[in-house]
């Protein structure tokens, strides 16, 4: 076979406990093999249980990491470290609906120096960096402001986008008013100002989502923000 036909081969880890009753856990596969065609690329992937990753070693040989939703997880620990070891060594990664939150503790206690950093989801004490949300958007669509020139912005080609969410906890008011000039920026919100999307901005490809836009996969829809991730691996 000639070399030219043989498609460039990435290996995704996607940290969570899989359920198949989780609707974004049936939209995953189909919204990675979508964005591996689009692109040109095989996308081989391993669910890996929160339970199985016990240290950074656990991730070596991925290309790109995606902590998937439904939280809490069974084993906290293992997704902060996958979190924190895609943020530390540059490797493509995205969060959603919890993934995203738990990437937000995962700052807060690692880079803004908050140990006592939690989600309200699971803990009571502490800076809690994530809290219920004022309204569910418990099977809710809403429409998302993109910050220009970001990552989340070029991924989807505008800057106003409407995505569904299933979640009951966002970021709280108090981390919310401190990054400042620190790496990690707001890059979505919705039309109240509240953050849905956040990015670092010195990482080749981490990002954030409140919202669940792999399940458009199960609506026959592009995943931009997949596709930016394999294309981020692929680099």
């Amino acid at each position: 076979m000639p070399a030219s036909m043989f498609k460039p081969s990435l290996r995704i880890a996607l940290v969570g406990d899989f359920n198949p009753a989780v609707i974004a856990h049936q939209a995953i596969p189909q919204a990675l093999d979508n964005a591996a065609l689009e692109i040109g690329v095989r996308a081989d992937y391993d669910w890996l249980p929160t339970p199985e990753v016990n240290s950074p070693e656990d991730l070596v040989g991925y290309d790109a990491i995606w902590c998937v939703p439904a939280s809490p997880y069974q084993h906290d620990e293992g997704a902060f470290i996958a979190i924190r070891y895609a943020r530390e060594n540059g490797i493509p990664f995205l969060g959603t609906c919890g993934g995203f939150q738990y990437s937000i503790v995962e700052y807060a206690r690692n880079v803004m120096g908050w140990k006592d950093a939690g989600h309200a989801e699971t803990e009571s004490e502490g800076r809690l960096v994530i809290v219920p949300l004022v309204c569910s958007l418990v099977e809710k669509s809403d429409v998302i402001n993109l910050a220009p020139g970001s990552k989340i912005a070029a991924a989807y080609g505008r800057e106003e986008i409407e995505e569904g969410y299933r979640c009951s906890y966002g970021i709280s008011e108090q981390f919310a008013e401190a990054p400042g000039q620190q790496p990690l920026a707001a890059t979505g919100w919705d039309n109240q100002g509240a953050i849905r999307a956040v990015e670092l901005t010195d990482h080749p490809f981490f990002v954030g989502t409140l919202f669940q836009h792999e399940r458009n996969a199960l609506k026959g829809r592009p995943a931009p923000l997949v596709e930016a991730m394999l294309r981020a691996a692929r680099e």
